[in-house]
């Protein structure tokens, strides 16, 4: 059985697709064809956000790529800028119109702070308030399951204690290199599926002697590697590519690292993010 078609199935009771395809990067003229590609190859699971500015472009990708909408997962996120109930609210909408799929399967908070604050001040009511919008759109049924992207455990704590409903998911930069542990065990305990966005370390992982070596050995390529790794955590991949063929590979994960090479990978500091060290989110904070 092929890892496309296995699902993990979130608290509230929503089943997502184990691996899924990142648009981060995809310009909005593109999407479209990268998301039809992706369907193509048997992807059912999109993840998109309202900062990427291609939501737009993915929509018109799942509503031409001749699946059914039931049948495809698709994921927003609110913009970390936006901490406040009725701007969140009417971000919501905008997201809906935008994508123009009837409906959205996940949205997250995209950051527990704006960007240019990020890992800074206190946002703790702002979160609240986003969390809250979040809610009534998930009640009305507009969103199936709602979650949180870069959260710590203060910031879960936030949500745990003052929301209605516990986040469904938490999105984090997760790697063989960068292995958050003490967060896994927090979402695992609270059953909060941890999503793994670059997987890959936006490509950084290609060069580490350590990684290739591994890989070698079981005649798979790095990003294989790494991805099989982010699975066998119990976590959720979402590599981003808009090459067809890299969408194929990263999908033929069909291996078993032992126990040996996933306790190296998760020992491993990995996270020397070259130039993209200037993204907030690989800025080491």
């Amino acid at each position: 059985m092929s890892i496309l078609n296995e699902t993990y199935t979130l608290a509230g009771g929503v089943e997502i697709p184990k691996l899924g395809l990142g648009t981060w990067f995809i310009e909005d003229d593109k999407a479209a064809d990268a998301v039809r590609s992706a369907i193509e190859t048997d992807y059912r699971n999109i993840d998109t956000a309202q900062a990427y500015g291609n939501e737009r472009g993915v929509g018109e990708g799942v509503r031409t790529s001749g699946v059914a909408r039931e049948d495809l997962f698709v994921s927003t996120k609110l913009a970390a800028e936006i901490k406040e109930y009725d701007a969140a609210t009417a971000a919501i909408d905008e997201s809906l119109a935008k994508l123009d799929i009837g409906y959205i399967d996940l949205m997250l908070i995209h950051a527990p702070q704006p960007w240019d604050d990020f890992r800074g001040g206190d946002h703790a009511e702002g979160n609240r308030q986003a969390w809250r919008a979040l809610e009534d759109a998930h009640k009305a049924g507009k969103i199936r399951a709602i979650g949180v992207s870069n959260f710590l455990q203060s910031d879960l704590e936030n949500i745990l204690t003052h929301g209605t409903v516990a986040p469904h998911v938490n999105q984090v930069l997760l790697h063989a290199g960068n292995t958050p542990e003490e967060l896994l065990s927090f979402c695992e305990e609270r059953n909060i599926l941890v999503q793994a966005y670059s997987p890959i370390a936006h490509g950084q992982l290609l060069h580490s002697p350590q990684i290739k070596e591994i890989a070698e050995s079981y005649a798979v390529s790095v990003p294989q590697l790494c991805i099989r790794y982010t699975l066998q955590l119990g976590t959720q991949p979402l590599p981003k590519t808009a090459n067809p063929e890299h969408m194929r590979s990263n999908a033929d994960v069909d291996f078993e690292i032992s126990e040996a090479d996933m306790a190296t990978l998760r020992t491993l500091d990995e996270r020397d993010y070259g130039e993209h060290a200037a993204f907030p989110v690989y800025s080491g904070k």
